[in-house]
């Protein structure tokens, strides 16, 4: 009974942090397209020059279309040309790099 009572509450902290994690969810192309016709987001080749001008020459290997916190981002892995794989999370409203790191 003591085990329950003084783990209980590592338990109940864990539980608490795991549902405050960001649940992203992937758009297939229907929605992807409809929110582009809408005018709710900017078509990928568009919003990419940004990640361009910041690595000349880099190869698009990865894009995915997610919402996360009902924020829609274009999550891109790009290689440059020194072999790193950068992954770059950008705003589908208006390309604002979110994020960019090297992907591990």
């Amino acid at each position: 009974m003591k085990f329950v009572a003084r783990y209980s509450g590592i338990v109940a902290l864990v539980l608490a942090v795991l549902a405050l994690q960001v649940q992203a969810r992937d758009l297939d192309h229907d929605e992807a397209l409809r929110l582009r016709e809408k005018g709710a987001i900017l078509p990928l080749e568009q919003l990419m020059q940004p990640a361009l001008e910041r690595y000349p020459g880099a190869t698009l290997l990865e894009a995915e279309l997610e919402e996360e916190d009902e924020v829609r981002v274009y999550e891109v892995e790009l290689l440059t040309v020194d072999g790193r794989v950068r992954e770059l999370e950008l705003d589908a409203r208006n390309g604002r790099i979110l994020k960019d790191e090297v992907e591990d």
